[in-house]
């Protein structure tokens, strides 16, 4: 992955893109740190494809809701409770 300073990349952006597009990911820094990653449109999809839902996503899908396991009790005596008083 080939890095380039954000002013770099700012002032040679179709060279930036093309690059992107023929080698892969692009890596982009601000002040010598790491800040961004340039990815070319078929990776990004893939990432977000594999991503996982999030929690929010999760609970508000009917499939999900569906497809949840619950754990099986525990088949242990409990103890009794004693009213107050």
């Amino acid at each position: 992955m080939h890095t380039w300073p954000a002013q770099d990349a700012k002032a040679r952006f179709s060279e930036f893109l093309d690059t992107c597009l023929t080698e892969g990911p692009q890596l982009v820094t601000q002040r010598g740190t790491e800040a961004a990653v340039l990815v070319p449109i078929q990776t990004w999809r893939h990432l977000q494809h594999m991503a996982k839902p999030s929690l929010k996503q999760l609970l508000l899908s009917d499939q999900a809701r569906a497809e949840l396991v619950l754990p099986v009790r525990s088949k242990l005596k409990r103890r009794k409770v004693q009213a107050l008083g």
